[in-house]
This record gives C-alpha cells, sequence and structure tokens, in this order.
C-alpha cells in the first residue's frame, strides 16, 4: 500500500506541524535562518540543496507563514516570522538530540549559549545560570570544532555568532 502524502486522518499537533515542516530539507532552512541567513544563494550554497527543491520548500514556508520574503532593492531576503521563531525550541531539542544520539561519539560541530551569561543552555533552551529560557536573539551560536567546508555561510559561522543576526 503507497504511502499518503498528508496526515488528514491525524488530528495532533505533532501531525499539523508535519505538514509545514516535515519535508526533506524545511529544518535546516529554517535552522539557517535562525542563524541569521536570509538570501537564497546563502541558502542554497551552505545547504547543497537544489535551486528548484530550496524555491519550493521556502514558498512552502512563506505560504505557511513561517518565513516572509521581503522585496525591497537588492536581493530578497527571508526572515522568519514570529511564528517560525518559536521553531528555536525544537530546532534546539533536534540538534541537541542529534549531538547525543546521532554522533556516533563525535564532537557535536555546535552548541548555544546564553550570550548574557556564555552558559550553555540545555535540550529545553533553559539557561542553569541565569535561570531562565532566554528567547533566541539572546543565544548565541558557538562552534565547537572547525568545519572543513568553505561555503560563504561557514566561514560566516566560524567564530560565535548571535541568533537571528543577519549574516551578510
Amino acid at each position: 500500500m503507497p504511502l499518503g502524502k498528508d496526515y488528514a486522518e491525524q488530528d495532533c499537533g505533532i501531525a499539523r506541524t508535519l505538514e509545514i515542516v516535515g519535508e526533506r530539507w524545511t529544518m535546516l532552512i529554517v535552522r539557517d535562518c535562525l542563524y541569521g541567513v536570509t538570501r537564497f544563494s546563502d541558502l542554497q550554497a551552505h545547504l547543497d540543496i537544489s535551486k528548484a527543491v530550496l524555491a519550493e520548500r521556502l514558498e512552502g514556508l512563506v505560504m505557511h507563514g513561517v518565513l516572509e520574503k521581503t522585496t525591497g532593492p537588492g536581493h530578497p531576503e527571508y526572515l522568519l516570522t514570529p511564528a517560525g521563531r518559536a521553531l528555536w525550541p525544537l530546532i534546539n531539542a533536534m540538534a541537541q538530540w542529534g549531538n547525543e544520539h546521532g554522533h556516533g561519539g563525535r564532537r557535536p560541530n555546535r552548541s548555544f549559549r546564553h550570550a548574557a551569561c556564555g552558559t550553555k543552555i540545555d535540550i529545553h533552551g533553559f539557561c542553569p545560570t541565569c535561570r531562565t529560557v532566554p528567547p533566541v536573539s539572546d543565544i548565541e551560536s558557538v562552534p565547537e570544532r572547525k568545519s572543513s567546508r568553505t561555503d560563504p555561510v561557514t566561514e560566516r559561522l566560524r567564530g560565535p555568532h548571535r541568533m537571528l543576526d543577519p549574516l551578510r
């Protein structure tokens, strides 16, 4: 029996979330937008994704209100909406889960710290030093090991970078 294309019969929040962000590449696009990547060409280079697939995923994220496409002078940019920024806890939990369970003992390539105090946040986004869950704009992405990649986004993320600050 072939797999269905949607979760229409699943009346649950997880199914509704997967309808919007469950396709291959989508969460990595959201992750990169949280890092501050806003341009199509930078997303395409950093993700090694085909232009057609990226265009389709971006269109879907705009349609569902996760991203907003701005068209001013220069290149169009894709910016996270409040709904898109609300995906930060999920991205953080997935990254930390993958670091713990999906690396086969390899050290994670990136960690997340509360910018105000420099403390690593936990899988729930909690800062144990400040005893708070800081908003994504107060989180810093910190490289833990050097990547061999040489695309422009990787180059700009070689040092600590505050989440949502544009990478230009």
